[in-house]
């Protein structure tokens, strides 16, 4: 069956992660995850991916974390690390109380030192994680027992960005790894020293990635002491083991595959609302896709509603503007142009767009449904007039060329770190942003610049829906980007799992402490 979970509060990031041994899914004790491919690189302080977050949200705390209710994240924050907080009234100095006990896998206790340390650390080395923490201009240990961070500027995001997976806490202890001043990396790129419920224990690449219970772990002891990931690169084994309970839950399968799933006994389908969307980058720099006309015109034409239907099978609704329904600052008014090839060719011919006017469209095989929205898009253009190339790249060449804008049009997917507005409107508008750093359709306009960096460094949540708002308007009549879908997430596991959590913000990071059989 797909047990379609309706979530009260669709919100924040949470994740958690999984664990494992080489043995049958059926083994008491033992959870079994069969994954399409390894992580490249478990350092907190170095990655950004989905995959990777899978293992360090469960080896690693962090001072506060989403809450949960019934079987979703919410926008509530608790207290992991941190037995309490607060800030100041300009929201500049923000002042967490360290809960005593807890302790890493290596047996030493986390303490404010070494969560400033792990602080330190992370805006040390300056990669990708550290973009959530940018606005952190000092870290003090305030005795006996607290950590004063304070910001540069106002950002109303940071409170959520600390429950996030790169706010992990790292030990000290990975300094004794050091090697010519590389704070530990290489070693914690495949080991990892958090106080978490989990650490790694095994990391056979290509094959399994085993975590086992960390003995000195804090909370309640879980059920599973031992998580596998099974690394099977091919769809049709990781459904087979599921099937045959050689795996408890499985990854990365195609939407048909997850319908067929529905009437096998012992499989159970979790269906969740997600943040996660697929939209096409619009190239708002090059000729004749400049004219925001030109843009309108493409929203009637290409069927968005029939790639939802189609291509993703209903698991998901049409955008809606940019923000996500479920998320504050979403706007259930904002224009959804309908499919009309007349009013699309009115507009090409208004603007001066000549039948036969070529575009190219690029995408990679990442994901499968990127081919099936070229062919759909290609059609439905050429049905006003406009003839479109698809090229097909392996996914490192497209990314290239969509950060140098070398394209008309290119489909994405968006998933919010944070779950905040801005996770949308600062990254896909801000023109200081363009290419793969979040403004993939090269977007300017200096009015837009003001008003959404103005509602990123509000401390009031009412001006900064205002500022979006204001934004969003502009937005509307600019067409920037052709919207398509809000995601549902799926996963398939074995249904005597109990208490799974899907994220609406980030996948494959689940609650796996949690979990029982």
């Amino acid at each position: 069956m797909i047990e379609n979970i309706q979530p009260k509060r669709l919100a924040m990031a949470a994740f958690a992660a999984v664990f494992a041994m080489s043995c049958s899914a059926s083994a008491e004790g033992t959870f079994v995850v069969g994954k399409a491919a390894d992580p490249a690189n478990l350092d907190p302080a170095i990655t950004m991916s989905n995959y990777e977050w899978t293992v360090n949200f469960q080896a690693y705390e962090r001072l506060i974390r989403p809450g949960v209710d019934g079987q979703v994240t919410t926008s509530e924050l608790i207290g992991e690390l941190a037995s309490s907080w607060t800030t100041s009234d300009d929201g500049l100095t923000w002042t967490f109380e360290i809960a005593p006990g807890h302790f890493f896998s290596d047996g030493s206790e986390v303490t404010p030192a070494a969560i400033k340390f792990s602080f330190d650390r992370m805006l040390t080395i300056a990669s990708g994680p550290s973009s959530f923490f940018d606005s952190i201009d000092t870290i003090e240990v305030v005795e006996p027992a607290s950590v004063r961070i304070t910001l540069k500027a106002p950002y109303p995001p940071f409170i959520a960005a600390m429950a996030t997976v790169p706010s992990a806490i790292v030990s000290p202890a990975v300094m004794e790894h050091e090697v010519d001043g590389d704070m530990g990396q290489a070693w914690l790129a495949e080991n990892t020293l958090g106080s978490g419920p989990y650490m790694l224990t095994e990391w056979d690449r290509g094959q399994q990635i085993v975590l086992e219970e960390n003995p000195h772990y804090s909370g309640t002891s879980p059920f599973f002491d031992q998580i596998v990931f099974k690394i099977i690169p091919e769809t049709a084994s990781r459904r087979l083991q599921l099937e045959k309970g050689e795996i408890d839950l499985a990854e990365d399968l195609p939407l048909d595959v997850l319908e067929g799933l529905q009437s096998d006994e012992g499989v159970r389908v979790i269906e969740t609302p997600s943040f996660g969307v697929t939209y096409l980058y619009v190239n708002n720099q090059r000729p004749p896709l400049d004219n925001p006309m030109v843009r309108e015109a493409l929203s009637y034409a290409i069927d968005t509603q029939s790639i939802v239907d189609n291509i993703y099978r209903g698991h998901g609704t049409r955008m809606r503007g940019p923000i996500p329904q479920g998320m504050w600052g979403y706007d259930p008014d904002a224009p959804q142009p309908e499919h009309s090839v007349e009013k699309a060719m009115a507009l090409l011919r208004e603007a001066g767009v000549a039948e036969g006017t070529e575009l190219n469209f690029l995408y990679s095989t990442n994901d499968p449904n990127y081919e099936l929205i070229a062919l759909t898009v290609q059609a439905n253009l050429a049905e006003v007039g406009l003839d479109v190339t698809l090229t097909n790249l392996v996914n490192a060449t497209m990314r290239e060329k969509v950060d140098t804008g070398d394209f008309d049009l290119a489909p994405g997917n968006w998933f919010p770190d944070i779950t905040d507005p801005f996770m949308f409107y600062n990254y896909w508008f801000d023109s200081a942003k363009h290419g793969l750093a979040g403004n993939r359709s090269f977007y300017t306009n200096a009015e837009v610049d003001e008003l959404i960096r103005l509602g990123l460094n509000s401390n009031s949540q009412a001006d900064r829906e205002r500022y979006y708002g204001e934004a969003q308007d502009i937005l509307n009549v600019e067409f920037p980007y052709v919207y398509i879908v809000q995601k549902n997430d799926l996963i398939a596991v074995r249904d005597d799992i109990n208490g799974l959590v899907l994220n609406p913000s980030v996948p494959y990071v689940y609650n796996f402490s949690d979990l029982s059989r």
